[in-house]
C-alpha cells in the first residue's frame, strides 16, 4: 500500500464525462489499496470566465474580492468529483485550501504556500476516505482565500504530496508525458521515461507547458517523485495500475537516472523581445540604474548581454523581455535615462529563445558549439547566448523557431531511440 496525491488539470475535467473518467482513475488507485488524495483544477475554460467577470465589473478590482471569485471554480470541481466518486462507491470528501489548512503568504493572485498540516487528511486516509482538494487556492494570514497564481493547482498538488509524504505525486493532464521536444513541431519527439529535477524545471521556465514552474520547484526541495500521466487513457487499460512504472514520465532524483543523456530535450520560447541601450557609461552602479526599476514595474529580464568599447567608457547593453512588457519597458527606460546615462535604445520585437538543455553537459565538452555549428549550417544568426550547468539558451529571429527546434533535435539524436 502506498499514499497518492493525484492532480487532474481543467481538460481533465471539462465536463461531466470526463469527471466521471476522472472518478475512474482515482477508483483503479483505491481498489489496488492505495491512500490517496486527489487535487482538482477547474473546469476548463471556467477561471477564464470568472477572471472576465470580475475585469468586466472593475478593472482595478480588489485582489482580495478577485480571489474570492476565481477560487470557486476549483470548489465546484472538487464537490462535483467527489459525487462521481461516491456514486461508484467510494468514500470520498471534499476539501477546500482552507479547511486543510494551506497557509499562503498575504499576495492575493500570486500568494505563496508557506505551511501546510496534513494531519486532518492522514487521519481520514486512516479510515480507508478520499479527499478531494480544490486546487490553485489557501488561505493567507488575513483569514481570506488567497490564490496561487495561474497554474497554481500543480504547485498544490506537489505541496499536499510534501506535506502528507505521499510516495508520489501524479499529474494527470492531456499529454502522456514529457517530450524530448514539442511533438507539434517535431514529430519524431520521443517521450521520456524519466527527467531530473533540474532539468524539468529548466524545460518548464524556458517554455515547456507541461508543468507549471513553481510546482517543479518544490518538487525538488521536498523530493516529492512525480508522475506526468494522461486522463484521457482508459482507466484499466493494462499498466494504468502499475506502481512502479506507470506510463508517463517521472520526475525524480538525479541519482534514480542509471543513463544520463547529453542532452535531455530542448524547449523553446517565442515572442521575446530585445531591448539595447547604446552607449551607456561604464561606471559602478549603472547595472542597478537598468535593471532595478524594471524588477520595480515586474518586467521579467532574461538574457543580458554586455559589450565593452575599446577604451572601457562606455558599453553597449542587450537584454531580452517578454513582447507584452516591451512598452512599459521603454517607458521605464526613458524615465531612468538621465540619470543612467545613455546614448539611445533601440528594440526589436518577434524573438524566439531555444534553449538546449541536459545534465550531460556537466561532463562533456563541445555541446554548445554542435548548436552553433548547426544552425548556422542552416542559415540561422545568433542574437545572444545565455548558458549554465546544464542549458545553452540561444536568442534567434521568431520565424526561424522551428527550424531550430528541429535542427537541434535532430544534431544531438534526440529523434532517435
Amino acid at each position: 500500500m502506498a499514499r497518492i496525491v493525484m492532480k487532474f488539470g481543467g481538460t481533465s475535467v471539462a465536463d461531466i464525462s470526463r469527471i466521471r473518467n476522472v472518478a475512474r482513475h482515482v477508483k483503479r488507485e483505491v481498489d489496488a489499496g492505495h491512500e490517496v488524495a486527489v487535487v482538482v483544477s477547474a473546469m476548463a475554460g471556467k477561471t477564464n470566465e470568472l477572471v472576465g467577470w470580475t475585469r468586466e465589473l472593475s478593472p482595478m478590482h480588489d485582489a482580495r474580492e478577485y480571489d474570492t471569485v476565481v477560487a470557486a471554480g476549483e470548489q465546484i470541481t472538487s464537490g462535483l468529483l467527489a459525487i462521481a466518486l461516491q456514486a461508484i462507491g467510494v468514500d470520498a470528501r471534499s476539501w477546500q485550501g482552507w479547511q486543510i489548512p494551506i497557509q499562503t503568504d498575504n499576495a492575493h493572485g500570486a500568494a505563496r504556500i508557506q505551511e501546510i498540516d496534513g494531519s486532518d487528511l492522514i487521519e481520514r486516509f486512516k479510515r480507508g476516505q478520499v479527499a478531494v482538494i480544490s486546487g490553485f487556492q489557501g488561505i493567507g494570514p488575513d483569514n481570506r482565500i488567497a490564490t496561487l497564481g495561474r497554474g497554481g493547482s500543480d504547485t498544490s498538488a506537489v505541496a499536499i504530496a510534501a506535506g502528507v509524504k505521499a510516495d508520489r505525486c501524479d499529474i494527470y493532464t492531456d499529454v502522456d508525458g514529457v517530450y524530448t521536444t514539442d511533438p507539434r513541431i517535431e514529430p519524431k519527439a520521443r517521450r521520456l521515461s524519466r527527467i531530473s529535477f533540474e532539468e524539468m524545471l529548466e524545460m518548464a521556465s524556458l517554455g515547456a507547458k507541461v508543468l507549471q514552474v513553481r510546482s517543479v520547484e518544490l518538487a525538488m526541495v521536498h523530493r516529492v517523485r512525480t508522475f506526468v500521466r494522461s486522463s484521457f487513457e482508459d482507466p484499466d487499460a493494462p499498466g494504468m495500475g502499475d506502481f512502479d512504472n506507470p506510463p508517463g514520465t517521472l520526475i525524480c532524483d538525479e541519482d534514480e537516472i542509471v543513463e544520463q543523456q547529453v542532452v535531455t530535450g530542448i524547449a523553446y520560447a517565442k515572442d521575446e523581445a530585445q531591448i539595447s541601450l547604446r552607449r551607456v557609461a561604464d561606471r559602478p552602479g549603472v547595472a542597478a540604474g537598468i535593471f532595478g526599476p524594471l524588477a520595480e514595474a515586474n518586467i521579467n529580464v532574461d538574457m543580458i548581454v554586455q559589450n565593452i568599447s575599446e577604451d572601457g567608457a562606455f558599453t553597449d547593453m542587450t537584454f531580452t523581455v517578454p513582447s507584452g512588457d516591451v512598452d512599459k519597458a521603454l517607458a521605464v527606460l526613458n524615465q531612468v535615462k538621465q540619470t543612467v546615462g545613455f546614448d539611445a535604445v533601440q528594440h526589436d520585437d518577434g524573438m524566439s529563445k531555444v534553449s538546449v538543455i541536459g545534465i550531460g553537459m556537466r561532463s562533456h565538452a563541445g555541446v554548445a558549439a554542435t548548436a552553433f555549428r548547426a544552425l548556422s549550417e542552416k542559415g540561422i544568426n545568433i542574437r545572444a547566448i545565455t548558458t549554465s550547468e546544464i542549458k545553452i539558451s540561444i536568442l534567434i529571429d521568431g520565424p526561424y523557431t522551428e527550424l531550430a527546434v528541429r535542427t537541434l533535435h535532430s544534431v544531438y539524436g534526440l529523434d532517435k531511440q
